[in-house]
């Protein structure tokens, strides 16, 4: 059992854990001048995982964010090409987003920078340590403790989810 002051210890380096992750993953879509920022990029990122082109008030849902939020990242990937807005089949009244093929080159490019900086960050952990940190990260995710050194809910061990 934690004590309230080592609970207080935890969240701060988890606080300062994602700042790193955050600045680090900036970082890499700077290098390779994709002209994305990482709203963006969740924002494409989330594209690629529907099957048909969603509308705005799905993707602001999804992102758990207000749908204004969502116009603006659609506008400015909408003006470095990167997704279109287009009418929906069944409603002239609904628009949807759809990734263009120049944003479908910038998914690929976004995943080799989170899969470099997600490597920058992991670099000072042996194997067995990544093994226990992403057992413990699913943990935390799922919110389901983990059971006889099992992931929560079916995560994989040792290997980074969402890079």
């Amino acid at each position: 059992m934690t004590t309230p002051d080592a609970d207080g210890l935890l969240a701060e380096q988890l606080l300062r854990l994602t700042r790193r992750v955050h600045r680090i993953q900036k970082r890499h879509l700077e290098q390779r001048e994709l002209g994305i920022t990482p709203a963006q990029s969740r924002l494409l990122r989330t594209l690629a995982h529907y099957s048909a082109p969603p509308r705005m008030a799905d993707l602001a849902e999804r992102l758990e964010v207000v749908p204004r939020a969502v116009t603006t990242l659609v506008d400015g990937l909408e003006a470095g090409g990167k997704v279109r807005r287009v009418p929906d089949p069944t409603n002239r009244r609904v628009i949807r987003i759809e990734v263009t093929d120049e944003g479908r080159k910038a998914l690929r490019e976004l995943r080799g920078a989170r899969r470099s900086a997600a490597e920058e960050i992991l670099a000072p952990l042996t194997d067995e340590q990544r093994d226990v940190l992403g057992g413990l990260l699913d943990t935390l995710v799922d919110g389901v403790p983990a059971v006889d050194g099992m992931p929560a809910l079916g995560g994989l061990p040792g290997r980074v989810h969402g890079c």
